[in-house]
């Protein structure tokens, strides 16, 4: 399945942009605690699961990352100390978990292919 997109761009790329919103306007002005920064990027990520969940019509895994991309985000916020190749490991373990998961929920639209002959 194709990545969908929103405004023609990835849903890993809108999440990027407000991370970095969030920390330019911490840093230029908006007095936030980092509690705060974490909670409005938690958000953003569970909102980003939600959206592609609806949009691909059967994206209950998408959901299921948003959502542990936004409580890990939450979490290190409120003082979790995990190094970002920690981050990185524990959400590469979600994402195959729910794709695990998901490759035993869908169906393909057409057929697999059939093997060419060896002779």
């Amino acid at each position: 399945m194709k990545t969908p997109l929103i405004l023609g761009r990835e849903p890993a790329a809108w999440l990027a942009l407000v991370a970095i919103i969030v920390k330019l306007a911490a840093a230029f002005g908006w007095d936030v605690s980092l509690e705060t920064q974490a909670n409005v990027n938690a958000v953003a990520a569970a909102a980003m699961g939600i959206l592609i969940a609806v949009l691909v019509h059967d994206g209950l895994g998408a959901a299921i990352i948003g959502l542990a991309q936004g409580a890990l985000a939450l979490a290190i916020g409120y003082g979790l100390d995990w190094s970002a190749d920690r981050q990185a490991v524990v959400m590469a373990a979600v994402t195959i978990a729910v794709g695990m998961w998901d490759r035993t929920q869908v169906t393909a639209r057409v057929p697999a292919k059939q093997p060419l002959p060896l002779n």
